[in-house]
């Protein structure tokens, strides 16, 4: 999402776009790789969940209190300096890479994904659903961000109000990070 606003801010919506198809296949990807795996592993080790919903809460905690502690950095370009050079392939692939190497991508889908998974169903059309689901809300965000960015490009350059997001967002991650290790 970060990505997204700070495109957004410097090259636009429309620009964005080829980063966002990247992105889509990035998480498409990761979100079925989770699943699939979660599902084996829940099958075979059922106690292993509760060490994964343990750990992944506890490193979204985690991810929550360094982007509470954030200078307030983004990637931004100064005003009339627009990345016009950056070909569309590139972006796509920015995108992609973003979403697959990105961990809290990981411990998203590995922590949120089994309680929508039901063993005694197939696992096929479970899948299709999740993933579906997943990539139009991503998508829809990904939009919402990038076009936040290119609206709000003069207040975000300031540094104390970029900060002040990331406190918002820290604390909400946190939250949400505890709400998973400690819910049933």
């Amino acid at each position: 999402m970060t990505l997204a606003l700070s495109l957004g801010i410097s090259i636009g919506v429309k620009r964005s776009l080829h980063m966002m198809w990247g992105e889509l296949i990035g998480v498409g990807l990761v979100a079925t790789s989770a699943a699939l795996g979660v599902a084996t592993l829940m099958l075979k080790y059922p106690d292993a969940f509760t060490f994964l919903k343990l750990g992944g809460g506890a490193y979204l905690c985690w991810i929550g209190y360094e982007m509470f502690r954030s200078r307030g950095k983004l990637v931004l370009t100064e005003p009339g300096e627009e990345k016009t050079n950056i070909s569309g392939k590139q972006l796509a692939l920015n995108g992609f890479l973003t979403a697959v190497a990105n961990p809290k991508g990981w411990a998203f889908f590995v922590t949120l994904l089994p309680p929508f998974i039901d063993a005694s169903l197939p696992m096929v059309p479970q899948l299709a659903i999740l993933v579906a689901m997943i990539l139009l809300l991503e998508f829809v965000c990904l939009i919402i961000y990038a076009s936040g960015g290119k609206l709000l490009r003069h207040l975000l350059m300031e540094r104390n109000n970029v900060r002040l997001m990331n406190r918002i967002a820290g604390t909400l991650m946190v939250a949400v990070g505890l709400w998973l290790a400690l819910g049933k």
